[in-house]
This record gives C-alpha cells, structure tokens and sequence, in this order.
C-alpha cells in the first residue's frame, strides 16, 4: 500500500530548523570552551548558564502554547521566536565577559521558548493522528541535521580562522535570518473552521481537560529529563580526554549525525508500537552511553558513549511529543506543549546545576554515573506506570 507524503508544510517546519539549529550550534558548540577557556568562568558556571538557559525556553512555551490556542493561530508566534532568536546571535562575537552571554543566551532561549510550543501543535495540526510519530520524527531529523552540520561548520572555521571564535560567531548569524525567511515565506497555518471567540486556555475549566493520561506523560519526561542533562558536557567531556580544542566540535557532530539518521525511522516505528516499550529502549540506551561516557579514556570510546546519546535522542524525543499531542485536546495542544516543557525546564535546570556541581567537587564520572541513575529511576517509574495501568483495566 503506497504512503501519501506527508504535507509540505512539515519539510518547510524541518528546513526552518535545520538552519537555526545551524547557526545555534556553530555558536554552542563552542560556547563552553570560550566561556572557560577566554572568558575564565568555571564549570559550574558553565552548568548553571545553560540549565538557565535551557530552563528559561522550556519556562516560555507555556505562555506561546496558550496564547496560540487562546487565538486559534501558531504561525504568528513562530516567526516571533525565531526572530528574535536571530537578532541575537551578534551578541556572542561581542560579548567580552560571561554578562553578555549570559543576557544573550537568556534572549536567544526566549526566543526558542515562544516558538517551541505553537510550532509542535503546529505539527499535530498539519497531519492526521496516525501519522504524528512520523510528523515529529521527520521534523526532528531534519532539525537535528543542522545541529551537526553546525559543529562541522564551526571546527572547518576555527581551522579556517586559527581558533578565532568571535568570527564564527559572526558567520553564525548568516543562517539564523535564513531561517526566518523560510518561516515567513514557505508556511501558510491550515484554516480553522472554528470561528468562535477565543477563550483562555489555562482557565480551570479548561485545564481539567488535560487528564491523567496526560499527565503520566508529563511526570515520565520530567524524570526523564533529570536523566539528560545539558549537552555541554559531552563537549567538556571531549577537552577532559584530551581532543584537540579545534575538533571538539565533532563530538557534537557524531551525535546529531546519530541523532538524525535515527529519529524519523524511530518516529515511524512510534506509530506502530508500544510507546511505552520504545521508551524504555530509549532509556535503556542512554543508561549504556552514560557508564561508556563515565570510563571514557580516548577518543574510540567517547565516540561510543556519544553515538549511544544520539541514539536515546532519535529513539525518544519525538515520541515524547507524539505522547503528548495524542493525550491534549486539539483546542488545548498549544497549552499542553507548554505546560508538559514547563514541568521539564524545571528538571533541566535542577539537572544541570547538579551535573555541574558534581563534575566540580567528585569529577566527571561522577556526572555521567548520577546520569545513568536517574535514567534507571525513569526507567522504575515507566514500569511502575504501565503495572498501574493494567491494573487500573482489569488485565
């Protein structure tokens, strides 16, 4: 039986991605090593600033998930948070203290933050339920195609530039405004036959709708996100062992290389199997690449431990949001995606602060250890659930 492609729309989503994850990650990629490295913060600093950073994105979407259910359009929004994303990126060349940084990461994730929700309920609305894991899985990967094809940029150009960091950052603003353009020119919001008045979303009433299916799903990623902390420390992990500062960026390209090969097929699969069991895969994946990256000595098993994290990823961040569009109301999906990152920014700002405060006063092992067990608690807490689901049904 032949497949219908899926709606254009999504491809334009991915491409709009794919060039901001380009430009974010020509800068993150590097971001850890300049700020130590040039502008003398510690690790934990560094932890703290992108759990901030992080949190901060996750935080907003639930005020641009609620607003782009309250007026019934997420395009609007969308354009917004890339925008501002984009006008940025300037900032890091000329940032000379951690200040700076700071203040444009902080603006850059708000930016992240407005677009994230309204774009995922995007998704949802452009496709028909069965094929959701598929929507997801593809926008993820082509995402995820620039969030390697930035490292790779970024280490030819510090090859290029002598270790020049300010001048890749000044080229990583070119593929931010391409981004916008795209968004602007290439998607058109599918039309509503609703036209009545809008309605507040994070009223009572309303949030009773969000039921208990939902939010299993939200307390399964919360936990879930305690176990994954900020990639950064793949990155400082890379200097630890002792990879030229040039070709740390590579690290970041293995893995999203890994990443996005694997999370269309992952998301398809989503639409046929348990999603309970993959995510349990995907657990049992990223307790593997935690115990390789805690022993990592040299460059052949960090490569292991970073293509077993890109791996996790494709298995399991498309799944989560397939899990939660399946579980809101469609009128209520933007609000959903909100609250469901509201709850996991928290996690992520607990768990970087803590992988940095670990790696500072017990060292690096220490960090990935802690990782694989709060990936093991997940992995007791989805079992737990799916024991109480069976017994909540009489099976």
């Amino acid at each position: 039986m032949k497949t219908t492609p899926l709606p254009r729309a999504i491809w334009v989503l991915g491409f709009v991605s794919l060039f901001m994850d380009v430009s974010s990650e020509m800068i993150h990629s590097l971001l850890p090593m300049f700020l130590v490295g040039t502008l003398g913060v510690s690790v934990l600093v560094v932890g703290v600033i992108e759990g901030l950073a992080e949190a901060t994105a996750l935080v907003t979407k639930i005020f641009s998930g609620a607003l782009s259910d309250y007026l019934g359009r997420r395009k609007l929004l969308a354009v917004l948070g890339y925008g501002l994303a984009a006008v940025t990126k300037p900032a890091f060349a000329l940032a000379q203290g951690a200040g700076l940084v700071v203040a444009a990461r902080f603006i850059d994730r708000v930016g992240k933050g407005i677009r994230g929700a309204p774009r995922d309920a995007l998704v949802a609305d452009l496709v028909a339920p069965e094929r959701r894991g598929e929507a997801y899985g593809l926008r993820q990967s082509l995402d995820t195609v620039g969030a390697f094809v930035g490292p790779l940029l970024a280490t030819l150009l510090m090859l290029a530039f002598s270790g020049n960091f300010r001048a890749v950052f000044w080229i990583a603003v070119i593929p931010a405004l391409v981004s916008v353009a795209l968004l602007q020119a290439g998607i058109h919001e599918p039309a509503h036959a609703d036209n009545a008045a809008p309605r507040n979303p994070i009223r009572g009433e309303a949030l009773r709708r969000l039921d208990a299916a939902y939010w299993r799903v939200v307390v399964i990623g919360a936990i879930f996100t305690l176990a994954r902390f900020s990639e950064a420390f793949l990155v400082l992990r890379a200097v630890q062992v002792g990879v030229a500062p040039a070709f740390v960026p590579l690290v970041m390209v293995a893995m999203n290389i890994v990443y996005s090969t694997s999370a269309y097929p992952f998301g398809k699969l989503a639409d046929s199997m348990s999603h309970a069991k993959l995510l349990a895969l995907g657990l049992a994946t990223l307790v593997a690449s935690d115990l390789v990256l805690a022993q990592a000595g040299g460059w052949t098993s960090l490569l292991a431990g970073v293509g077993l994290w890109g791996l996790h990823m494709g298995m399991t961040q498309g799944l989560l949001s397939a899990m939660v569009a399946d579980t809101a109301p469609a009128d209520l999906r933007g609000t959903a995606f909100g609250l469901f990152n509201l709850v996991s920014g928290i996690a992520m700002l607990l768990a970087s602060a803590v992988a940095g405060l670990l790696w500072d006063e017990l060292g690096s092992q220490a960090t990935f250890v802690a990782g694989a067990g709060f990936a093991m608690a997940t992995l007791v807490a989805l079992a737990a659930d799916r024991i109480g689901a069976r017994t909540r049904s009489g099976r």
